[in-house]
């Protein structure tokens, strides 16, 4: 049996705290679901070190700005002011997380606005979140931001974690190839070398190719170590400025299958979150410079904020979203059918659900398209050096 720490509301909406002891997490929320108690936190008693050094580590992740969202939207929607759920959170988070809490209360509690509080922390908080807890406080819809933030921070967690889940396993076996073929370059062709030098025969083109990649590798790897760290640093600097940026857009989107997954979930996230901010009443022209800003490719940045210019004169949205390289035509579409109805943050809503499903289909795509190749890669490179480990060995037993 376990302890755990427990923050509650019962019946007459009063805070609770204490313990309860119980075998699992899930039997310890019935238990006190039983006792006509609404939990609001539940932690494990004897967690505190393990969490200490594992934020001390890793510091504030997207998980954590995910909880939080959710416990705030679960205490306000309860009736607890914004304070004295910033206060419990406080009291069992972790603490890399409780020092951002901690800052954020402290200017609550001098007269600052949340917005401008989570404003001071642009690594955790980004402009969307800012500006989504901005328009509840002016509306006094505070609950209902947070739960749609919420929703909308866990669906997109889910789609990157299955994003990157169907990409683990082609990288790892990638991966293991090239530590496989260096271990053969640098430990066991450079001995079949000396066993072929003995023998003093002549060797076949194969078998001398492997042996001079092997030499290579042996003799000049720390110069093909420096110059792949200079090269990364170097295309890393190049991608900072905006022609690189650019440049390595156009070839991302230009490479087979994965040009189109890269745009199908630009335009998941585009969507959804111009739809969040459109229904938390933020006018079209702001939402499009906050989204320009949040977009994951230069390219989409700068055609939003082009597309802000030509709102701001006055052209629809519809019209302003007519690159097809960028935007397909079912976006215009949908997008000119909403405005018309007045109900673009639902067009909207529903075309992020078609570009997650496509962009799902798209990764299945990648996935089935990667598994044959890196086979017949695997099986080129293992033949190749079959052959040219064998023939010498049967060259020489047929002279004798």
């Amino acid at each position: 049996m376990s302890y755990f720490r427990y923050v509650a509301k019962n019946e007459h909406s009063e805070t609770v705290k204490g313990k309860v002891e119980a075998q699992s997490k899930t039997q310890a929320v019935q238990i006190l679901r039983s006792r006509n108690l609404f939990v609001v936190s539940l932690q494990l008693e004897g967690d505190d070190s393990m969490s200490v050094l594992g934020s001390l580590v890793s510091g504030v992740k997207h998980d954590d700005i995910v909880n939080l969202t959710r416990q705030l939207s679960t205490m306000i929607t309860a009736g607890l002011p914004l304070t004295e759920s910033l206060s419990i959170l406080e009291q069992q988070g972790k603490p890399a997380m409780v020092k951002v809490i901690s800052e954020l209360l402290k200017d609550i509690e001098g007269g600052s606005t949340f917005a401008a509080a989570l404003s001071k922390f642009p690594k955790h908080f980004t402009p969307v979140y800012t500006q989504l807890i901005k328009a509840g406080e002016t509306a006094g819809v505070m609950d209902e931001v947070l739960q749609r933030l919420a929703e909308n921070m866990e669906k997109d967690k889910e789609f990157k974690a299955k994003t990157k889940g169907a990409l683990i396993y082609p990288a790892i076996v990638m991966i293991a190839m090239g530590i496989v073929g260096m271990v053969m370059m640098v430990v066991v062709v450079p001995k079949l070398t000396d066993m072929y030098k003995d023998f003093g025969a002549e060797l076949p083109a194969p078998t001398q190719f492997l042996i001079d990649l092997s030499n290579f590798f042996t003799k000049t790897w720390y110069l093909i170590l420096a110059g792949l760290g200079a090269g990364i640093f170097g295309l890393r600097k190049w991608a900072k400025t905006r022609a690189g940026a650019i440049e390595i857009a156009k070839i991302q989107f230009k490479i087979p299958i994965y040009g189109r997954l890269k745009r199908k979930i630009i335009l998941t996230e585009l969507t959804r979150t111009t739809a969040l901010l459109l229904t938390a009443g933020i006018s079209l022209l702001q939402v499009l410079e906050i989204v320009a800003d949040a977009a994951d490719s230069i390219i989409y940045q700068e055609e939003l904020r082009e597309a802000a210019k030509k709102v701001e004169k006055g052209v629809s949205l519809a019209q302003t979203v007519t690159n097809q390289d960028l935007f397909p035509m079912i976006l215009s579409q949908m997008v000119a059918v909403g405005e018309e109805t007045g109900k673009l943050d639902e067009v909207l809503l529903k075309l992020s659900t078609y570009f997650q499903s496509e962009s799902e289909h798209e990764i299945k795509n990648l996935t089935t398209a990667l598994e044959p190749f890196i086979m017949i890669v695997l099986a080129v490179g293992v033949g190749f050096m079959t052959i040219a480990i064998i023939m010498p060995i049967y060259s020489l037993t047929s002279q004798f």
